[in-house]
């Protein structure tokens, strides 16, 4: 399985990313081993999350995502997060 997810981070920024192990994935970014930009801003929360059954459904998604503006973000998160 692809997952798309968002995590926010200790400085209340968003990342976008996507992996096929969501686990390992977070646990790496509170690691300081994800990505450069997750590195200075760990510990970070997962958000939301999206699943696909190829790499290239996933990465296109996190491309669209990536484009939207963080108010987009904020609303596509909460949308999966009704009762927050």
């Amino acid at each position: 399985m692809n997952y798309v997810y968002i995590v926010k981070c200790k400085d209340g920024t968003l990342y976008t990313g996507w992996t096929t192990n969501i686990e390992k994935r977070i646990e790496k970014h509170n690691k300081g081993q994800g990505a450069k930009y997750t590195r200075t801003r760990y510990p970070v929360v997962l958000k939301y999350f999206e699943e696909f059954a190829t790499k290239e459904e996933a990465m296109r998604r996190e491309y669209s995502i990536k484009q939207l503006s963080r108010k987009a973000k904020l609303k596509l998160i909460k949308k999966s997060q009704p009762n927050l």
